[in-house]
C-alpha cells in the first residue's frame, strides 16, 4: 500500500491526512476536496485529544491561538439543567488516584460535600488566566473558529507534502476489493480511501455500510446556529444552557461568539427556536445554519479498502463536543493497524468503534436523566429508557466511583472514569452515602495525603491573573507569550 486518498476537506479530512503523514512519512497522501461544497462550519469545541493531535503533528498551541481565532476551553458549564449549575471539567487534581484506580480526589470532594462549582479552579468563575501561564504555556482544549481552522490545516497539509486537489466527486466505482476509483473532472485511483464526505457518505455507502440511529435514546434532531458580537471578555468554558425544548450552546472565539440551539422539532420549529434564543439573549440574531440530523453511527466504519471518518462515520448531538475527538481517536487507532492489516484487524476495529460510540451515546444520555416535567420535551425525555450498556454501568456507579477497569475494550474511549464522575455528581445520580462510605473505607494516612494535595491545589490559585481576552490579545500581538 502506497497511495492513500481522503475525499473531503473539512476538519476530519485534513486532520486525518496530517495524522497519516506523521505516521507514514513516505506514502503518497492525497486530499480531494470541493470548494463548491464548503464545510458545516458552526464552530468547534475541541476535546483533550486535540493536544495529542498537536503533539503528534508538531503543532504548537500558540499557532492555534494565533491562526484559528481560538480561545481556551477548560470545561463545560451546564446551566439551568437542574436547580444548581455544574461543571464538567477535568484538571490535574481530578485524575489523582490511589491503588491504581480509585478516584481519590473525587472521593474527598464528595465526602466533604464540595459542590461541583467548587471542584474547579477559580479561573472558571472569573474568566481569568494566571499570569505565570505565560512562562510555561500549554493547553489541551480550545474553542476554534472552524473556517480559520480549515485554512490553518490546509496550510499544514501543504507544508507536509500532502497533495490537495480541488474537484467534486460525481461517481464512485467499486470492485471486489472495495473502491476501485472515483470520478470527478477526471478519474482517481488509490490503494486506500478515507471517506470524509460528511452526511453524504459517498464512498462507504457504496460498500454497504448502514446507519444505526440513536434516536430511540437521543431525540434532539434539529439545530440552528448563529454568531453574536464580540464582548470585553470570554468564558474559559463552553456554556450549555438548558432551554424549553433542548439546549443552547455559547462558545467564544476571538472576535465573536458562536451560538446554537439544538432542539426536538416535533415540539417546535426553527422559527420558534430562534425566538426563544432571542428572548434569552435579549436581542435579535441572524441564523447562519439550519441543520437537521439523525444521531447515530455506521454499523461498520471500515469496509475493505475504505474507512469513514467524521460525519461520514457518526454524528452525535454536540453536547460534549465529541465530533473532533472521535475522528482523532479513530485515526490514532488506524495508524497502528493500517500497514499490513488483515480482515481480523478490520473486524476488531469496527467492534472497538461500536464500543467508542456506545461510550459517547451513554455519556450524552446521562446528562438528560433529570426527571424534569416543565415542558413537553422534558416530559418526553424523562420517559426514555437508558441504553442497556448505561443501565449496567449505572447499577454499579450509583454506589461506587467509576474506575478504569470499567472501560475495557479499547484505550480510545472519549470519556473515562473522571469524566463520568464529574457528570454523575453534577446530575445527581450517586447515592452519596455509599460514595462516602467507599471513601472512608480507605486508611487515614492516604486520605490525609489527598487532603493536602487538594489544599496545595487551592493555594496554588493564589496568584496574579489577567483576563482571558487580555491573555489572548497578548499572544496574538507578540512573537511569544513570555
Amino acid at each position: 500500500m502506497n497511495k492513500i486518498t481522503i475525499i473531503g476537506g473539512g476538519t476530519a479530512g485534513l486532520a486525518s491526512a496530517l495524522i497519516l503523514r506523521a505516521r507514514f512519512p513516505y506514502k503518497d497522501i492525497n486530499i480531494i476536496k470541493s470548494d463548491k461544497l464548503g464545510i458545516i462550519g458552526v464552530g468547534e469545541g475541541s476535546t483533550e485529544h486535540w493536544s495529542q493531535f498537536m503533539h503528534l503533528c508538531d503543532i504548537s498551541p500558540i499557532e492555534i491561538l494565533k491562526e484559528c481565532d481560538a480561545t481556551l476551553k477548560l470545561g463545560v458549564l451546564f446551566k439551568d439543567w437542574k436547580d444548581k449549575p455544574y461543571f464538567h471539567s477535568v484538571s490535574d487534581i481530578h485524575v489523582q488516584q490511589k491503588f491504581g484506580q480509585y478516584q481519590a480526589a473525587f472521593g474527598e470532594f464528595i465526602n466533604s460535600n464540595t459542590s461541583s462549582m467548587n471542584m474547579v479552579e477559580q479561573v472558571y468563575h472569573n474568566n481569568e488566566i494566571p499570569v505565570d501561564i505565560q512562562q510555561n504555556f500549554h493547553a489541551n482544549q480550545f474553542h476554534l473558529n472552524t473556517f480559520k481552522l480549515n485554512e490553518f490545516l490546509i496550510k499544514k497539509c501543504n507544508e507536509r507534502n500532502i497533495t490537495i486537489v480541488n474537484d467534486e466527486i460525481k461517481d464512485v466505482i467499486i470492485n471486489n476489493n472495495g473502491i476501485d476509483y472515483v470520478v470527478g473532472e477526471q478519474e482517481y485511483k488509490s490503494d486506500f480511501w478515507i471517506d470524509c464526505t460528511g452526511f453524504k457518505r459517498l464512498l462507504i455507502s457504496k460498500l454497504g455500510a448502514k446507519w444505526q440511529s440513536y434516536k430511540e435514546h437521543l431525540i434532539l434532531n434539529h439545530a440552528i446556529a448563529f454568531p453574536t458580537d464580540d464582548t470585553d471578555n470570554y468564558n474559559v468554558y463552553s456554556l450549555s444552557k438548558a432551554m424549553k425544548y433542548g439546549w443552547m450552546w455559547r462558545v467564544p472565539v476571538y472576535g465573536r461568539w458562536g451560538n446554537g440551539y439544538i432542539f426536538d422539532d416535533t415540539c417546535i420549529d426553527a422559527e420558534q427556536a430562534q425566538k426563544e434564543a432571542e428572548e434569552y439573549l435579549g436581542y435579535k440574531v441572524n441564523i447562519f445554519k439550519d441543520i437537521k440530523f439523525n444521531p447515530g453511527a455506521l454499523d461498520k466504519v471500515w469496509i475493505k479498502n475504505c474507512m469513514a471518518v467524521g460525519l461520514s462515520a457518526n454524528f452525535m448531538e454536540p453536547l460534549e463536543a465529541s465530533s473532533i475527538g472521535t475522528s482523532l481517536n479513530q485515526m490514532f487507532m488506524l495508524m497502528h493497524v493500517l500497514e499490513n492489516h488483515t480482515q481480523q484487524d478490520i473486524n476488531d476495529f469496527n467492534n472497538k468503534m461500536k464500543d467508542i460510540m456506545n461510550n459517547i451515546r451513554d455519556f450524552v444520555f446521562v446528562h438528560y436523566m433529570l426527571n424534569r416535567q416543565d415542558t413537553e420535551f422534558w416530559q418526553k425525555v424523562s420517559k426514555i429508557e437508558p441504553p442497556e450498556t448505561l443501565k449496567k454501568n449505572l447499577a454499579k456507579w450509583k454506589y461506587r466511583l467509576p474506575i478504569r477497569e470499567d472501560f475495557k475494550g479499547t484505550d480510545y474511549h472519549l470519556f473515562f472514569e473522571y469524566n463520568w464522575a464529574s457528570v454523575l455528581y453534577g446530575v445527581g445520580l450517586f447515592d452519596l452515602d455509599s460514595i462516602k462510605k467507599e471513601y472512608n473505607s480507605y486508611n487515614k494516612e492516604w486520605k490525609q495525603d489527598i487532603k493536602r494535595n487538594i489544599s496545595d491545589w487551592k493555594n496554588s490559585q493564589n496568584t496574579q491573573y489577567i483576563s482571558h481576552k487580555e491573555f489572548l490579545t497578548k499572544v496574538r500581538n507578540e512573537n511569544s507569550v513570555s
